[in-house]
């Protein structure tokens, strides 16, 4: 339970995210730009139909991760759903990427509305079974923690397959059409992904077991709300995702029209990825000598920080690069250690309230995140339309200039500070982690520390 995980393990378990993040940084960095300057849909429109589409979705989290935590199947609990969905994934991915020229711009809505959803729904059934596997791999915090280090350094690198190869692989297969050439270069990386889902799923192993969760719904969501470490986590989860949406969704304007030069994009992502594969790596090292909450804190204010002060620093490429790069750097050590954070809420709610439940945890823990995904998405959507931003227009307004430069660095700085200081309220320092999987594996429920305690009855 407690022995050290196999490389090939780590590495298969950072294939599924590296599959997700093909998908899903797509959606984060391009999707935006590609409805509103290549397919030509509005921007309020596009704001607006991320918000619907991502609440619809986050809705729906709960009931996937109540179904999971009720599968039991001789692959396990979590596994199957990454051998299932796998394929139909791949092809939502590409759909959305497939809008024919030939629609009218109200059937280019209603099919950018119908697939995007889709694609949201197909990454909600196939994530949340695979998140929820970072909490039965191993109980061990250390191995937690080495274990989402490998994943997000892997994440990073899909990410950065798919943005620094998605111009020019579309590019290379559009011929001068656009819609053509993101068709094309989608199909490539969707196959990718399909494959390295099965990779994930051939060599990973589920070692905390649990029988299926039975009984109500309603009652397991009862108990959730009721644990008080869920809510601090479902807070902190929310700021940080904001950071990065607003920020990489406003990642391509800024460069255009602030920069005046938008081939600066492949700087600013190549900074961003850089940063986020450092960061990945820092977090072991960073937590060897501190708790998680401290570097979690420390790195998050500096984020915040550094974030803000690209509002007032001059607009040279090479000092935004430096800036990116260290911005992207915390702000990863802070993402890996939310997940780690998961897997502890997990744990701390099977001990005080004596039942299991993993898919029901990260489910609706992600239905956070995407509610995070949808209300960033759409004020980064919808503070350009109101701000008087005009597509493909050779200069932008004061008020909309102002709006991008904020979106890119002041508003992401201050999220970045909220989450900072909801770590506030989490309580599930090293200590206390140990003395729960201690007292779960001797089944002698020992006392919670009064920290503890005084949270969950106050709350």
């Amino acid at each position: 339970m407690t022995a050290k995980l196999s490389v090939k393990e780590k590495i298969s378990y950072g294939l599924g995210d590296m599959a997700s993040h093909i998908g899903l940084d797509n959606v984060i960095i391009f999707l935006t730009f590609y409805y509103t300057d290549v397919v030509g849909l509005p921007a309020v429109f596009v704001g607006t139909m991320f918000l619907v589409a991502r609440v619809a979705d986050a809705i729906v989290d709960p009931a996937m991760g109540l179904i999971a935590d009720r599968t039991q199947t001789r692959f396990g609990k979590f596994r199957p759903y990454i051998l299932w969905l796998a394929l139909p994934f791949g092809a939502s991915c590409l759909l959305v990427y497939a809008v024919p020229e030939s629609l009218t711009l109200g059937g280019k809505m209603v099919y950018a509305s119908v697939t995007y959803c889709v694609m949201m729904l197909m990454y909600t059934a196939i994530n949340i079974p695979y998140c929820s596997m970072g909490a039965i791999i191993t109980p061990d915090n250390t191995q937690r923690i080495s274990l989402q280090s490998y994943r997000f350094f892997l994440a990073t690198l899909g990410g950065a397959m798919s943005t620094f190869l998605m111009m020019p692989l579309a590019e290379m297969m559009g011929g001068g059409n656009k819609l053509d050439g993101y068709f094309g270069a989608m199909a490539i990386m969707a196959s990718i992904a399909v494959v390295m889902f099965l990779l994930c799923f051939l060599n990973t192993k589920e070692r905390i077991s649990a029988p299926p969760t039975h009984g109500n719904f309603l009652s397991d969501l009862r108990d959730l709300v009721r644990n008080d470490q869920w809510r601090v986590v479902a807070a902190l989860i929310f700021f940080n995702i904001s950071f990065g949406v607003v920020r990489l969704g406003a990642m391509m304007y800024y460069v255009t029209y602030y920069l005046g030069n938008a081939s600066y994009f492949m700087w600013l992502l190549a900074a961003h990825i850089i940063g986020k594969s450092l960061g990945s790596l820092l977090v072991k090292p960073l937590t060897r000598h501190r708790s998680k909450l401290a570097a979690f804190t420390l790195c998050a204010i500096l984020t915040g920080v550094l974030s803000a002060a690209i509002f007032f620093v001059p607009a040279w490429i090479s000092l935004l690069v430096g800036m990116t790069l260290l911005v992207s750097t915390f702000y990863q050590v802070t993402t890996t250690l939310m997940w780690v954070m998961m897997s502890d809420v997990v744990d701390y709610g099977e001990f005080k309230q004596g039942k299991r439940m993993d898919g029901t945890v990260f489910s609706t823990l992600l239905a956070i995140l995407k509610m995070g995904m949808a209300v960033s998405g759409a004020i980064v959507g919808w503070t350009l339309g109101m701000s008087g931003y005009v597509p493909h227009a050779a200069q932008q307004n004061t008020a909309a200039m102002l709006s991008i430069i904020a979106l890119f660095s002041l508003v992401p700085g201050v999220l970045s500070m909220f989450s900072a200081l909801s770590m506030r309220w989490y309580k599930l320092n090293d200590a206390t982690m140990q003395q729960i999987n201690q007292s779960k594996n001797s089944r002698e429920h020992e006392p919670v520390p009064q920290a503890i305690l005084h949270t969950q009855e106050s709350a």
